[in-house]
């Protein structure tokens, strides 16, 4: 089975691209990941890739399709994979279909932009040991005040309002064209991303069967 599954910040994704890889039996595949090991291991993309972050620079989707199609030739791919995170444009969607894989669903993880700002904004982080927190999932047992070393929570910069809505803003523009032309190919699946955990899981491999 191969699948793309698509969803802005804090909308679940990577929590259910986990559980469809281990209920399948397929490799999750992130780009993120997939970058920090050809860095890791000083591949001739990793380094080009290494180039241009340490230049405050985006790496071009050349790049990462590249590592996206080295990764796809694994053979823990043979029996199928899902994608977190790619395509994220329309020339890595254009690149993925000139590949010879057929993805057989895209699924889309759908939560309003004020939920998603709420999740989001309720993160907090140790000043200190930089352990993670959210005022609705994964409470302090202390107002404000870290678990592990009692110091102080804070808001990370990127999570602030203002900040949150540029990046929701970006996601959009950037996939609602890639969710559109999924759509008209018959392969999307949308999903309800409001749902508890467990029923957003049930609900996705519901759309598989």
């Amino acid at each position: 089975m191969k699948l793309i599954i698509f969803g802005a910040q804090a909308s679940g994704k990577g929590t259910q691209a986990v559980k469809i890889a281990e209920k399948f039996g397929i490799p999750q595949i992130s780009t993120g990941d997939i970058l920090r090991d050809n860095i890791n291991k000083n591949t001739d993309l990793g380094k080009k890739a290494q180039i241009i972050m340490n230049q405050g620079n985006l790496v071009s989707d050349e790049i990462v399709n590249n590592m996206v199609r080295e990764r796809l030739k694994a053979r823990d791919c043979k029996k199928g994979f899902i994608l977190d995170g790619y395509p994220r444009t329309k020339a890595q969607t254009e690149f993925l279909e000139t590949l010879p894989y057929k993805i057989d669903a895209v699924i889309n993880l759908y939560v309003s932009k004020p939920e998603l700002i709420k999740r989001i904004s309720s993160r907090r982080v140790c000043a200190n040991c930089k352990t993670n927190y959210n005022l609705i999932y994964i409470k302090p047992k202390k107002e404000g005040v870290c678990d592990k070393c009692n110091c102080k929570l804070v808001i990370r910069d990127d999570d602030k309002p203002e900040a949150i809505k540029k990046r929701l803003t970006i996601y959009h523009e950037q996939t609602e064209p890639l969710i559109e032309f999924y759509r008209k190919k018959g392969v999307l699946k949308t999903i309800n991303g409001e749902e508890p955990i467990d029923k957003v899981f049930r609900n996705i491999i519901e759309k598989q069967s």
